[in-house]
């Protein structure tokens, strides 16, 4: 008579580890398939992939990569979207991990209502609206024919990532600050050489999110290098390869172009994939 719930819940926990990986594997079939469209479409010729007969190439044209790389000027427009991602995700870090210190931390006049501010920030997308008063401020600032115009104005609007660092100096004990400050560290001592330490997950994390969102920014890098071509970034300089010679659709071109643009991005990954994990584990066991 008890071996039968036993029993019982042994073939209900295998259910449920079968029904776990038939959803993972679904998921995964609908992540990676678009991924795999992308990749094959690349290495066939435009009038197999315009016709669509096919799923494999019946030619692999391995040329479209250096055909695509030329065209758009990749390498150009390469080194401005790295230079930019770099610069916003760095100036981010920088910026949210000292504002969730100072929340965490410190009690000053008017924190609820920044706390309040930041949290808004992620329910109101105003998106196009703001994009001539921030074109109109950069040309005040002499900013608008410049890089740093477009990377001043991505850095703000990530309250998600303070939210997520303040989620973990929350797990840090405020003893250690104690500890520090008897030792004889002062209040920035000890966030650089304490607190920030401890954060390398989290600040590994953030930083793959900050430099996906503006590695592949379009709109804001578009407004501010209609007259300055050789700022474009690689996502405008890869919407130039939609047509070729004789405005003719060359699609093949632009997927080979997308292949290579999110090369990057999955690098900067596989860096981060370790502390991702670690996030993740954490998270599991709180």
């Amino acid at each position: 008579m008890q071996n039968k719930p036993i029993r019982g819940n042994r073939i209900g926990a295998q259910g449920g580890k079968i029904i776990m990986w038939i959803f993972l594997l679904v998921v995964a079939l609908f992540t990676l398939l678009p991924l795999t469209m992308a990749i094959l479409g690349s290495l066939k010729t435009n009038a197999e992939l315009t016709a669509g007969a096919t799923f494999l190439p019946s030619t692999w044209e391995f040329g479209n990569y250096a055909k695509a790389w030329k065209q758009a000027n990749f390498a150009q427009f390469m080194w401005n979207s790295f230079y930019i991602s770099t610069a916003v995700s760095i100036s981010v870090l920088l910026i949210t991990s000292m504002a969730a210190y100072a929340v965490d931390r410190t009690s000053f006049p008017g924190k609820r209502a920044y706390v309040v501010l930041q949290s808004s920030t992620m329910f109101i997308s105003i998106g196009a609206v703001v994009l001539r008063p921030q074109f109109d401020l950069m040309v005040v600032l002499g900013l608008n024919k410049s890089l740093w115009g477009v990377i001043l104005i991505l850095i703000s609007a990530h309250a998600y990532i303070f939210f997520m660092i303040i989620g973990f100096f929350r797990a840090i004990p405020k003893d250690l600050d104690e500890a520090a400050y008897i030792d004889g560290c002062n209040f920035y001592s000890v966030f650089f050489r304490i607190i920030l330490p401890l954060l390398r997950p989290a600040l590994a994390v953030a930083a793959l999110f900050s430099f996906r969102g503006a590695w592949n920014e379009y709109i804001v890098p578009l407004v501010f290098t209609m007259t300055s071509p050789k700022l474009q970034t690689l996502t405008v300089g890869l919407a130039n390869l939609r047509y070729g010679v004789g405005a003719a659709a060359e699609n093949q071109l632009m997927m080979a172009g997308a292949c290579i643009a999110f090369l990057p991005v999955l690098v900067v990954y596989l860096f981060a994939n370790k502390s991702f994990m670690q996030v993740t584990a954490g998270a599991v066991k709180g």
